[in-house]
């Protein structure tokens, strides 16, 4: 009996030891091992040994990114407004050593660090400005932390704002300066429409008026091109006609035929005259034909269409 609980508690100390030894370190993580009380190495992920009661695991340290919540705080802007604000911080360990000796809470010192930082960018920042920048803002915090989180053995991946709550009564200004805003594009954008408008309907009336005075001309230029043609034809039928007649008097019994015609229109003249007022002229003597075709021709070849008076004739006694 006795033989066989020695052998037991050899078996317990035999396992202890080996869990003392081996040691499995599981992936994305990193032991810190002290030896003596004095840091002596990092152990990376897989199967390491250990000495038994001379070395310890001090640290264990989860290298994966950690998201964290940065607790609500208020803020004082630039205009003195004050507004609430929270936010999440990203981070990594990347040095277990510094990690487990550079600080005693390397979570509590970043989350310090990051409202602090927070507020002294909101103060450089109008109310305004605090909505528009929050790229600017998350990356200003990012590098603070980054600078002095590199003692730490941590590195700060990203910071981002989650929620600017500023007071109700600022809240309801904002309200209203929107909807005013809003109000005035609507106007603009309807006068804007209107002018719009009138622009076109100008545009068209005159477009209109052009077309017009086109046409109008371009009926003008018709109209004179016509009457000048039918001018033209006129004077080309009026040569030809005298073209004509020259050609009948040159030939034989023309000139007698003019005559005749002559003596026609002489005494056709007169019959006007005799219609236009109350004073005749005739010939001194009806019966000699010849004298008056004589006095027709004197007339023809003088170019006097309004005889006064004839040779041989007078005036008749008024009716």
């Amino acid at each position: 009996m006795e033989g066989l609980m020695v052998a037991g508690v050899l078996l317990v100390l035999v396992l202890t030891f080996i869990g003392q030894t081996v040691k499995v370190v599981p992936q994305q993580h990193a032991w810190v091992v002290e030896r003596l009380g004095r840091y002596d190495r990092t152990l990376a992920p897989g199967l390491s040994f250990v000495l038994p009661f001379i070395d310890r695991i001090a640290y264990r340290h989860l290298l994966k990114e950690v998201p964290m919540d940065v607790p609500s705080q208020v803020c004082i802007t630039k205009d003195n407004t004050q507004l609430s604000v929270d936010g999440v911080i990203y981070f990594q360990v990347t040095d277990a050593q510094r990690a487990s000796y550079g600080a005693s809470d390397y979570v509590m010192a970043i989350t310090q660090l990051s409202q602090t930082t927070l507020r002294s960018v909101i103060g450089r920042l109008e109310l305004d400005k605090t909505f528009e920048e929050r790229d600017f803002i998350n990356h200003t915090i990012v590098s603070a932390l980054d600078e002095a989180a590199v003692n730490w053995g941590v590195k700060v991946l990203r910071y981002e704002i989650k929620d600017l709550t500023p007071p109700a009564a600022i809240l309801h200004a904002m309200q209203a300066q929107i909807t005013a805003e809003r109000e005035k594009r609507a106007r603009i954008a309807t006068s804007e429409g209107r002018m719009q408008e009138e622009i076109n309907v100008a545009n068209g009336e005159r477009q209109a008026a052009i077309a017009n005075s086109e046409g109008e001309r371009q009926a003008a230029i018709n109209r004179a091109q016509g009457e000048a043609s039918a001018i033209l034809a006129i004077a080309e039928a009026s040569a030809e006609a005298i073209r004509k007649t020259a050609a009948a008097i040159a030939e034989p019994g023309g000139e007698a035929a003019v005559n005749l015609k002559v003596a026609e229109r002489y005494v056709e003249a007169f019959g006007n005259l005799a219609k236009a007022g109350n004073t005749l002229i005739v010939p001194s003597n009806l019966s000699d034909v010849s004298g008056l075709i004589a006095t027709a021709m004197s007339i023809v070849k003088s170019g006097d269409t309004k005889p006064a008076q004839v040779a041989g004739a007078k005036p008749a006694a008024p009716k």
